[in-house]
Parts: structure tokens; C-alpha cells; sequence
């Protein structure tokens, strides 16, 4: 894994990405992850506070990263390095996960390396983004998990995208002793806001707000719309059986596990259509369809009308 700083990078975001990722190896008392720090030309980067990071060269790094985070800060909007971006299309090309965190993601987007990709920016770069590319799948979320993207509003988002990213490769114990390490016992979902003065969505039936296990499993399912988990893998990382997960859902929804699930892609289907210009074949890979004829199938008998017609009626 590696980090790669961008002059002016906030030192709050940084930290709140990489010690989650420390606490982890010392509470499973191995080594569960590794990483360098990384930069255009090497040497001490400054935060916006006048911290520095020791990095090394972005051309002697090592070129089989798993997983590469961006961290930006300042305007990344401004930023045109085409050496950076060319790096950032060789590692997609190469399989890497890449990752953006605060303006991180602007980074990537100019590089050209999240098209058909759900992902999330700072606030305070959300407008200009999507005004500079309208068709770009921009969500304001605390964090997005979309694959191979995982992208955070920064500040101290990274907690709990960090939290999300521990419980799905080491499960719910282990994520929770992380959260418990750093006293960050109300870790928030994805879809919670940014700001004070964006609504929150509450996921309620009725008005009862659903327990805390439906609300994981919620959370689950929504960073992994793209790839979607089965029935037996959601109960193993909510640290639960199916029969009882499957139990939870009906007493609290009215319906089973994998219905639901299905109804988030439909929705994210839905939501992509009526603000988008993408293929429909991008938008069924997107939310989890292995083929546009059964994406088109399974949207009208949801919405009583297929694709094509529900564009039409949105121009």
C-alpha cells in the first residue's frame, strides 16, 4: 500500500488513514498491512500546518502497489501533472486499487481513472468537479467503496472508511477494536453528510429506526453495489448467521436480505439514468449486472418501465 501526498495535504486526513491502519496491526499483533509514503519528486512534502512527510520519489517506488491512496488538499483543481497522471492510469491499468481521500479524488478524476465509478470529494470541491465533468459518478457521501475505488471526504472521514475497509478484509471484531483504540465508538455510515447543513439520510421503517445490525448490513450492501456480496458473506463480516440476519431484516423491513439488496441497485440504477448520459451497460455493471438484457428486465419489473423509456421521460 502506499500513500502519495500532494503539497498542502491536510495532516487531520492523513493521520486519520494511516494510524487506523497501525492500530490494526498491533491489536491482531501481526502484520496486516504495509505502506510507503510517496511523492511527485520525493523527499519531506508539507501539510497545510507545516508538517512534513520523508517520502520517496514517485519513480523509485515500487510498481506492484495493491492499493495506492491520493491525499490532496489546498485546490486540486488547479493541479495539471501529467507525469502523476500518467503513473495513475499505468497502476489502474495494472489492477491497483487506487484510492482518493479529500481532494485525493479530484487528483484521480483528472487523471482520468474513476469514469463509471461511484467515488466522493471534499465538499468544498464538489461543485467544481461536477460542473468540469457532469457525467462523473459523484456522491455526497462520508466515503464511497465502488470496487476497486475508495474515495472520503477527508477531514476525519478516513476513520471510518478506514473502519469499513478493515471489517471487510478482517471482519467486525477487529474493525470495532480499531474504532474502540482511537475512542471513535459513533463510527458513522457511508451515507452520512459531510456538513451540518446536509440531511442525513436515517434509515427508518414507519419511523422506527432500524437496528444497528440491519444499519451495517445497509452499509455493506451500499459499498458494494458493483460486485455485491452474497447472503452467507454479509452474515460472516456482520459477525452474525444468515438465519438470523435473514430473521432481523423480515421483523424490521418486511423482507429478506437479498431483496433488499436488490432494491439499493435498482435505486442507484434508477438514479444514474435520470442523472447521467452513461451507457446503459456501464450503469448495469455498475450497480451489480453481469448483462444489459437482465439489468433491463429486472428494472421494469421494478419500476414499471425499462431503461430507455425512463430516460425519455426525464429530458
Amino acid at each position: 500500500m502506499a500513500f502519495l501526498f500532494i503539497d498542502g495535504f491536510a495532516l487531520m486526513s492523513a493521520s486519520a488513514a494511516i494510524e487506523p491502519l497501525r492500530a490494526a496491526n498491533h491489536l491482531a499483533g501481526r502484520e496486516l498491512y504495509q505502506w510507503d509514503y510517496v511523492s511527485r519528486q520525493g523527499g519531506l512534502v508539507t501539510a497545510s500546518c507545516g508538517a512534513c512527510f520523508d517520502t520517496i520519489p514517485l519513480a523509485k517506488a515500487k510498481r506492484d502497489y495493491d492499493t495506492f491512496f491520493v491525499i490532496a488538499g489546498g485546490n486540486p483543481m488547479t493541479l495539471n501533472d501529467a507525469p502523476l497522471f500518467a503513473e495513475l492510469r499505468r497502476l489502474s491499468a495494472h489492477g491497483a486499487k487506487l484510492g482518493g481521500i479529500s481532494g485525493g479524488a479530484v487528483v484521480l478524476a483528472k487523471a482520468g481513472v474513476m469514469q463509471n465509478r461511484r467515488f466522493t470529494v471534499h465538499w468544498e470541491h464538489f461543485d467544481d468537479l461536477q460542473a468540469n465533468s457532469p457525467d462523473l459518478l459523484m456522491e455526497r457521501r462520508l466515503y464511497v467503496i465502488d470496487r476497486d475505488r475508495s474515495t472520503c471526504a477527508g477531514g476525519i472521514a478516513p476513520l471510518d472508511m478506514m473502519h469499513a475497509i478493515i471489517r471487510s478484509s478482517h471482519g467486525d471484531d477487529l474493525a470495532r477494536a480499531v474504532s474502540d483504540w482511537f475512542i471513535h465508538t459513533g463510527v458513522r455510515e457511508a451515507e452520512d453528510p459531510q456538513r451540518h447543513s446536509e440531511s442525513s439520510i436515517q434509515r427508518d421503517i414507519d419511523g422506527m429506526p432500524l437496528s444497528a445490525l440491519v444499519q451495517a448490513t445497509y452499509e455493506l450492501m451500499e459499498t458494494h453495489l458493483a460486485d455485491p456480496l452474497t447472503l452467507r458473506q454479509l452474515a460472516a463480516i456482520t459477525s452474525t448467521s444468515e438465519r438470523q440476519l435473514q430473521r432481523r431484516f423480515s421483523q424490521e423491513t418486511g423482507g429478506g436480505v437479498m431483496k433488499a439488496y436488490m432494491n439499493l441497485r435498482l435505486q442507484k440504477a434508477d438514479e444514474l439514468i435520470r442523472r447521467t448520459k452513461l451507457p446503459f451497460l456501464e450503469i448495469a455493471l455498475t450497480t451489480g449486472f453481469t448483462n444489459q438484457a437482465h439489468f433491463s428486465k429486472t428494472y421494469r419489473q421494478h419500476f414499471n418501465a425499462s431503461p430507455s423509456e425512463q430516460r425519455r421521460s426525464r429530458l
